[in-house]
C-alpha cells in the first residue's frame, strides 16, 4: 500500500478542521484576529481554491431501520468561500430530515471564551516554553516568528491550545473561515426551517478531551504543528480536494493514517466514534429522519463510525 508521505501534519490540522468542531469554533476567532494584525498582504489561497464556484460532491451515507432513516454526512468546519457542497443527494437528504445532529451546539461568545480559558490556561506562574524541550521550544518560536508573532504569544496556555491555535492561524490567513464551514451553514438552515437541532457532545466535553490528554501527547502534538507549520495550508488543500469528490479512502489516509500517538487518536477520534455509533443505534429505535453532520475524519477509515455501526449489525449504505 502506498505510504502517505505527510499524514502526521495533515492530521494535526485536521483535528481542528475535520474532527473537532468546538476547538475551531473557539480558537479560530482569536487566530483570525492575530492574522489580521500581522498579515498586511494576505497569503493567497491555493489556485484550485480560487476557481469559479462549483458543485462539490462530499460523501453521504444512510442507515435505516423500518421508517427510521439516519443520514451520515462528513463536514469540514472551515472552508474557502467558493465551495458549494449543498446540492444533489445532500440537499435532498437534509430537506427530508426533521432533525439535525451536530457535534456541539455553540453557546454565547462570552460563554465560549470562559470555557476556553478554563481549559486552556496554565496555572498562574507557569510558562509553556519553560516546560518544552529545547528543540520543541525552538520550533515553536520559529513558527511564531514566521507568522509575525512574539515568542511569548502562548506562554500562558497549555500545549494543546498552542497547537490548535498555531495550526489554525495559517488557515485563517489563507481564506479558510468557519463562516463558510459546513456545520454553521447547516445550523442556519435548520433554524430557518424550524427543525430540531441536537448535539452529540458539549463544548466543555470536546475541549476537555484536549485538556485530559497526557502532557507528553500535548507536547508531541505541539511539536508536530510547530515543526511543519509552513506546510499546513498546502497539505490541508489535499484533504479538502478528497472531501469535495467524496473520496473517503483518500481522506482516511490523509487524516487518520500513521497514528503516531494512540492516546491522541483514542481521545479525539476512535473513542468518540464508538460513542456516536452507540447513539445512532439507540436513535434507530425511534421514528423520524435524522441528518447527522460531523467532522469528515469520523466517517473515513479504520475505526470510523460506519465500522463501529457494523459491529452492531447496522450497515451504512453510501448514497453519494
Amino acid at each position: 500500500m502506498l505510504k502517505v508521505i505527510l499524514p502526521r501534519l495533515t492530521r494535526a490540522a485536521a483535528y481542528a478542521l475535520a474532527l473537532l468542531g468546538a476547538a475551531l469554533a473557539f480558537v479560530a476567532p482569536a487566530a483570525a484576529h492575530a492574522a489580521a494584525k500581522v498579515q498586511r498582504h494576505p497569503t493567497p489561497v491555493a489556485p484550485q481554491m480560487l476557481a469559479s464556484p462549483h458543485i462539490a460532491r462530499p460523501a453521504l451515507w444512510k442507515v435505516q431501520r423500518g421508517d427510521t432513516v439516519i443520514y451520515l454526512f462528513g463536514t469540514v468546519h472551515a472552508l474557502p468561500a467558493n465551495i458549494d457542497w449543498f446540492d444533489g443527494a445532500v440537499a435532498r437528504a437534509f430537506g427530508d430530515s426533521n432533525t439535525l445532529v451536530t457535534e456541539i451546539i455553540e453557546k454565547k461568545p462570552e460563554d465560549m471564551r470562559a470555557i476556553v480559558m478554563d481549559k486552556a490556561m496554565l496555572p498562574q506562574g507557569q510558562n509553556l516554553r519553560a516546560t518544552l524541550s529545547p528543540s520543541t521550544r525552538k520550533a515553536l518560536e520559529k513558527a511564531l516568528a514566521g507568522n509575525g508573532l512574539a515568542p511569548a504569544m502562548f506562554d500562558s496556555f497549555r500545549p494543546w491550545y498552542a497547537a490548535v491555535a498555531l495550526s489554525t492561524l495559517p488557515l485563517m490567513k489563507s481564506g479558510y473561515d468557519p463562516a463558510n464551514g459546513v456545520d454553521g451553514r447547516l445550523v442556519k438552515m435548520a433554524q430557518e426551517r424550524g427543525i430540531e437541532h441536537v448535539a452529540l457532545e458539549t463544548p466543555e466535553y470536546q475541549l476537555g478531551l484536549f485538556d485530559s490528554l497526557p502532557i507528553a501527547s500535548q507536547r508531541g502534538y505541539l511539536r508536530e504543528v510547530a515543526m511543519n507549520a509552513p506546510k499546513i495550508t498546502t497539505e490541508l488543500g489535499a484533504m479538502i480536494a478528497a472531501w469535495k469528490v467524496g473520496n473517503a479512502p483518500r481522506l482516511a489516509k490523509l487524516i487518520n493514517a500513521d497514528q503516531s500517538d494512540p492516546k491522541l487518536a483514542e481521545a479525539l477520534l476512535l473513542g468518540r466514534n464508538r460513542n456516536w455509533a452507540a447513539w445512532i443505534g439507540e436513535r434507530l429505535r425511534k421514528p423520524g429522519k435524522v441528518f447527522i453532520a460531523v467532522g469528515a475524519g469520523h466517517l473515513a477509515g479504520r475505526g470510523s463510525v460506519q465500522e463501529q455501526l457494523a459491529k452492531q449489525g447496522i450497515i451504512a449504505t453510501r448514497v453519494q
